[in-house]
């Protein structure tokens, strides 16, 4: 075999090769995409909290604190109105499960009385009552702020104590209601007349002595 027959072969296999390879199409892999989260979108700026007349502001509001509530049993009385009398059945607790006052506990267990709105009573009562029935029952959640503040009513109430009360809207009235009338004791029956007693040493009196007869008078001519 000649030179120049080797090099035509080989000359031909490279060939071969090289277009091979350029038809060939290239192996790719495929590159994951990454999930990009989406900002989240700027809450949307209530109308209410720029008023007109008022100066705008700028932001979104945060709540400080909150009143809140669980219907336990849903009222079939009236609704619920302002500047009524309530009469109320309730029962106190702190947030570490410490009784501190229940209307039920109370004299007789009689409820108490008050007027919704006048501010005779914490702010937590004077708008927990909103939405309900006569009749119903409530769970309040009270923040400090809305019951006994910073300082609490100690010793019963500590400072900045959250409270939770039980209420019950046993019924409302234009005016107070009128108080049961206590119960009258019955009469006692008058004690019999009884003779004084008369001690020994004691004089008898005057009627039972008889009056001594004078002695006669001597005879003048005697």
């Amino acid at each position: 075999m000649s030179h120049r027959f080797l090099f035509a072969t080989v000359l031909l296999a490279a060939t071969a090769a090289a277009q091979t390879t350029s038809t060939t199409p290239r192996r790719t892999t495929p590159h994951r995409a990454t999930a990009v989260k989406p900002k989240a979108a700027p809450a949307a700026a209530n109308p209410a909290d720029n008023p007109p007349n008022v100066p705008k502001v700028e932001g979104t509001p945060k709540n400080l604190y909150a009143l809140r509530y669980i219907d336990t049993e849903p009222g079939t009385g009236p609704l619920a109105e302002s500047h009524k009398f309530y009469t109320v059945h309730y029962t106190g607790w702190l947030t570490d499960g410490t009784k501190f006052d229940s209307s039920h506990d109370h004299p007789g267990g009689e409820p108490i009385v008050f007027p919704y709105g006048a501010r005779r009573v914490i702010p937590g009562w004077d708008t927990g009552f909103e939405g309900m029935h006569v009749g119903g029952k409530r769970r309040l959640y009270i923040p400090y702020q809305l019951a006994y503040g910073e300082s609490g009513r100690p010793p019963v109430i500590p400072a900045k104590a959250d409270l939770i009360f039980d209420i019950e809207l046993v019924a409302q009235s234009d005016t107070p209601p009128e108080p049961k009338p206590a119960p009258v004791a019955p009469e006692a029956k008058p004690a019999e007349p009884t003779q004084p007693a008369t001690p020994k040493d004691a004089p008898a009196p005057s009627s039972a002595v008889k009056p001594q007869t004078p002695p006669a008078p001597s005879s003048p001519n005697h």
